[in-house]
């Protein structure tokens, strides 16, 4: 892409507020899911994307929206997107108002982890395009502002994580409070499980396919190879990449939230700037957390799989799975955080021996063999100089211990 044209977005008949948008976002071409969705959405039709992350589905779905609500009257909210986490609710939002700045739609985000009191005056105000997590949404319908009925538009994004979350009971939940009328409905997932096919099913009116993903691959840009190390290992591993300057700006991805403070404590004693995002911290923390990386204070974010979909950080250099997930899937989506948008990226993987029957499951789903590296001059046989973690069962008692001590010093 090197010449700067929005003639291509143009050509589908957006109307002039969002072409000077999408020129301002400096976006000149459709991607493919927007080139076969856009047509279908701007026309009207309901649509089933299959799509994976990083692919453009957030302005093929909003986009739409945005050019048939751009003249109509303020004051009733007629979209709601549903989204599985509170950072991709974020995300869609802030697309949002990127796309819709010339056109005057309002909108707004409604998740857990922070204050309702602002997100009651958007129930209240009637903002044009709601974005909410279902557990967040479902809070609110236990009040009596919160009413969509003049909802028109529905839109499930990464419908298939929601699954994985458990959110389908909360969804069709979410549904028994939007009007029966007809509405459009867009329905995106990078992957088609049973469930969310009939779910589709269920909700959609003679849909338009799309199908783009490529739920069983990683995107095409991204050199995937796997360090085997000792468990004991792997703190001393990543220092010594990260030190070495193997490793850029990286996202860190563990298996549990203690995994992660613990990483997080062990480089930040070494020096190494360093951010924390999982389920435990709050929206607030979790925001700061994020902005610092992307802005450079922190080089390293370790994360849960809360992040794995639906963060957008641009230029990333490197994935690095800490831990193995035991879900190909998992792998997928936590690689799919670097080669963002056609660009390039790094994804390594730590395997210790107990991990190695995952690996082979990972490989089967990418069709191919990943490559080994190990580190030269790195001490794989050294011992662990503190243990990384601490089983429960012994924070647990630690904890009742120091309770105890304080109770009597009280």
């Amino acid at each position: 892409m090197t010449h700067q044209t929005t003639d291509d977005f143009a050509s589908l008949g957006l109307h002039p507020d969002l072409l000077r948008a999408i020129r301002d976002m400096g976006f000149t071409e459709p991607t493919p899911v927007q080139r076969q969705a856009l047509p279908a959405g701007l026309a009207g039709r309901d649509l089933l994307g299959c799509a994976m992350t990083g692919s453009g589905k957030t302005a093929a779905f909003l986009l739409p929206i945005l050019q048939e609500l751009r003249g109509r009257p303020r004051g009733t909210t007629r979209a709601l997107v549903l989204t599985p986490t509170r950072e991709l609710a974020a995300q869609v939002d802030e697309e949002r108002r990127a796309l819709g700045r010339h056109s005057g739609v309002t909108g707004a985000a409604v998740f857990g982890g922070v204050a309702m009191g602002p997100q009651e005056k958007a129930f209240r105000k009637g903002v044009d395009i709601l974005v909410a997590t279902p557990g967040r949404l479902l809070d609110h319908f236990r009040r009596d502002y919160a009413k969509l009925q003049g909802i028109e538009f529905l839109v499930l994004d990464e419908a298939d994580r929601m699954l994985d979350m458990g959110f389908l009971p909360d969804i069709r939940r979410v549904l028994k409070h939007l009007p029966p009328g007809p509405r459009q409905t867009l329905f995106f997932s990078a992957t088609l499980p049973k469930p969310i096919v009939q779910l589709s099913r269920e909700l959609l009116n003679d849909p338009v396919r799309v199908d783009v993903a490529r739920p069983q691959g990683t995107a095409t840009g991204i050199s995937q190879a796997l360090f085997p190390v000792p468990s004991r290992r792997k703190v001393a591993l990543l220092i010594e990449l990260l030190r070495r300057d193997e490793i850029g700006n990286v996202i860190v991805f563990c298996r549990t939230k203690h995994r992660t403070n613990r990483l997080y404590q062990k480089l930040e004693r070494s020096g190494i700037p360093t951010a924390r995002i999982h389920g435990n911290r709050s929206q607030n923390q979790r925001t700061k957390a994020l902005e610092g990386f992307r802005s450079g204070s922190f080089r390293v974010l370790a994360a849960t799989d809360v992040v794995a979909r639906g963060i957008d950080v641009e230029e990333l250099d490197h994935v690095v799975n800490f831990d193995v997930p035991n879900v190909a899937g998992d792998y997928i989506h936590r690689v799919g955080r670097t080669a963002r948008a056609g660009a390039t990226g790094e994804a390594y993987t730590f395997v210790s021996p107990e991990e190695e029957a995952d690996v082979r499951g990972i490989e089967r789903a990418v069709g191919r063999p990943i490559v080994r590296r190990t580190l030269e001059d790195f001490d794989y046989g050294a011992p662990e100089e503190e243990r990384f973690e601490v089983p429960v069962g012994e924070r647990v008692a630690a904890l009742k211990a120091r309770r105890k001590r304080e109770r009597r010093r009280g």
